[in-house]
């Protein structure tokens, strides 16, 4: 798993690669948090473009950055997933709290 983390406008762009699980979770949800301390982001973007796996365990990473970033106003959306990441996505109900854009460019004109 490698995480490419950058800060646009206050918003976080986090970029996945590899697999997000219960093996990798603990490590992105570290990483995240400690950028987000940090820094003066107050809104998220997950780029799943490079996730070619992702269980319910990365499920519970995007929900807490979520829970995180919500009481600061912050805004959350995902982007680029595969079609079996984008269904676990749709399953877990994230996309209730969470817009769903094609790419990190056109989620960022919608922060």
């Amino acid at each position: 798993m490698q995480l490419n983390l950058k800060t646009i406008n206050k918003t976080l762009i986090v970029s996945a690669f590899g697999e997000i699980d219960h093996h990798t979770s603990e490590e992105v949800r570290d990483k995240i948090d400690r950028y987000i301390d940090a820094s003066s982001a107050r809104n998220i973007i997950f780029d799943f473009t490079g996730v070619s796996f992702m269980d319910s365990a990365g499920i519970g990473v995007i929900i807490g950055r979520y829970k995180k970033i919500s009481p600061l106003g912050g805004k959350f959306a995902v982007t680029g997933a595969n079609a079996q990441v984008k269904r676990i996505i749709e399953i877990s109900g994230i996309l209730k709290i969470a817009r769903y854009y094609d790419n990190v460019d056109i989620a960022l004109s919608n922060m």
